[in-house]
């Protein structure tokens, strides 16, 4: 499986943190809560349960504990780059009812289907999006209709994202739909800044995530 054969579409931090997206202010606390998207937060137990997915699958794929410690050390920001796709879940949700566009059931196998016979079946598929993607087993599912959405509503927008006028439609109805729906981050995940327009690191020198290199840095 390889990178190249994802769609461009793909809401990953690496992909977003280059592209015009989100606001919120970050600036108020919530307790319990990890993120706040349209009034609804996402709970830190809740991005920890998902981290937690992918650290117990990536634990399982690793043949010893060497390797499972490089693995970590590969991907020391995990969390924040959980949190910000689970926000960005919510506004291409936004965005897609925005534009009228809906993904079916059927979509989502026609898609996985497709990818696992060029993976060489269901486990390898598995094992390529935890690899290069940080997608659980268990959420691949999600994953696959994330990207269908993406697609779709790129294709409502009459946007190609093979070009720049493309892209820039599709993240100005992005930002839109992030705008609606009033995103706010718990301040020690960092803040949304539009100016940067991408995700920023609280610098709270009492608050740390441990990472291979000791800093703290947005995928």
């Amino acid at each position: 499986m390889h990178r190249r054969r994802r769609t461009a579409l793909v809401l990953s931090a690496a992909i977003v943190a280059a592209a015009p997206l989100l606001t919120g202010c970050g600036s108020e606390a919530h307790p319990g809560a990890a993120a706040v998207v349209d009034g609804r937060r996402i709970t830190v137990a809740q991005l920890e349960s998902r981290v937690n997915e992918v650290r117990s699958a990536q634990r399982a794929a690793s043949k010893d504990d060497a390797q499972y410690e490089q693995v970590i050390a590969n991907t020391g920001t995990l969390t924040r780059d959980t949190l910000h796709g689970m926000v960005l879940d919510r506004v291409l949700d936004r965005a897609a009812k925005n534009a009228g566009v809906g993904v079916t059931r059927k979509d989502s196998q026609q898609m996985r289907a497709a990818l696992e016979q060029q993976a060489g079946g269901s486990e390898a598929l598995e094992a390529a999006w935890l690899t290069n993607y940080g997608v659980a087993p268990q959420r691949l599912d999600d994953s696959l209709r994330t990207e269908i959405e993406a697609r779709k509503l790129a294709s409502a927008l009459g946007a190609d994202m093979n070009t720049t006028d493309g892209k820039a439609a599709f993240w100005k109805a992005m930002s839109a739909a992030s705008k609606q729906l009033d995103v706010d981050l718990n301040p020690r995940y960092g803040t949304w800044d539009v100016q940067k327009s991408s995700r920023v690191d609280a610098k709270t020198p009492w608050l740390r995530e441990v990472t291979a290199t000791g800093t703290q840095q947005t995928a």
